[in-house]
């Protein structure tokens, strides 16, 4: 094939999954909306299940579900028939996925589900195949076709049955009002958990703290900006911040008053009242605030005393 040609390949690929996306939203019917709330009204987990390529998918769903608040597993069904069935709970949900809805290994698992008080929910291309006709709810994988020019590899409708996980999930998450927070608990490792469960004290800067009198020379900024390596200094008088010097603050006034800049003292060069924070808040809440101030750096105080208690950088929460 030659650039051309599989440009063409390509993009023919992903108009056909696009079609059967769009085929599936417009297909969506009481069926979807009854395997929302009999998760939404559970006690217990749900357990997916799919083989092939549908457990695979099944895996991320699950993976999708747990991480946005809904607790979830994955649980291979020719493994179940031979006694993971054990680890299923009569509260707990079943989502089985199986696009002919005649895969025997998930259709040998209704009696045993029946029996213990499951509900089943279904996500086949077919609303009268056995797994469907099954089902306390079915949702149907809706494909105008599989984007295998062979018509063999499961491609469109393993994209739909990720993106009905998705959308399960997402709704879910709002009946449940899971927010930034709560997704944050569960990935403490990752970014967004350490800037919204970590504080500012544990990450702020609070030795060498570049302070300057108000009636400091300029060479004296200088010297205390360039000890404290922040890029910055704090002009402190009368017990509290009162003002900040910062590099750019230096350069432009350079620009302005070339040598005479000399002549000047920290009050008179110094942005007073510098944006401040307590060091008891979250480092997301610092991020924003930088963000919305478009400045690098807060002044970290005491939420009592207001007591100078150190710096907090932009480059100390990314």
């Amino acid at each position: 094939m030659n650039p051309t040609e599989i440009f063409e390949t390509a993009r023919k690929t992903l108009d056909i999954e696009i079609e059967s996306l769009a085929l599936t939203s417009a297909s969506l019917d009481d069926g979807f909306l009854r395997a929302v709330q009999l998760i939404s009204q559970s006690r217990g987990k749900v357990v997916v299940t799919g083989m092939g390529k549908s457990g695979h998918i099944g895996r991320k769903i699950s993976a999708t579900l747990a991480s946005t608040g809904t607790p979830s597993f994955f649980m291979h069904p020719a493994e179940a028939y031979h006694g993971d069935l054990g680890m299923i709970d009569s509260q707990d949900t079943i989502l089985a996925i199986s696009y002919s809805g005649e895969t025997d290994e998930i259709l040998k698992l209704i009696p045993y589900l029946k029996l213990n008080g499951n509900k089943l929910i279904s996500l086949s291309g077919k609303c009268d195949s056995t797994l469907a006709r099954n089902s306390d709810a079915h949702i149907q994988i809706a494909i105008t076709r599989e984007a295998c020019p062979l018509e063999l590899a499961p491609t469109s409708s393993t994209t739909v049955t990720l993106a009905l996980g998705d959308a399960l999930a997402i709704c879910l998450m709002k009946i449940k009002g899971f927010r930034e927070e709560n997704f944050a608990r569960f990935h403490p490792g990752g970014s967004l958990g350490r800037r919204l469960l970590s504080k500012v004290k544990d990450h702020m800067r609070t030795e060498n703290l570049p302070v300057v009198p108000p009636e400091s020379s300029l060479a004296i900024v200088i010297n205390a900006m360039s000890a404290g390596r922040l890029g910055l200094a704090l002009v402190k008088g009368n017990g509290r911040v009162q003002g900040i010097i910062t590099d750019g603050d230096l350069r432009r006034l350079f620009e302005k008053k070339g040598k005479n800049a000399f002549d000047l003292r920290a009050f008179e060069i110094m942005t007073p009242n510098p944006k401040t924070i307590h060091q008891t808040a979250s480092l997301k809440e610092a991020e924003q605030k930088m963000i919305d101030h478009k400045i690098n750096s807060l002044v970290v105080i005491d939420e009592m005393t207001e007591e100078l208690l150190g710096v907090i950088q932009i480059y100390d929460i990314q």
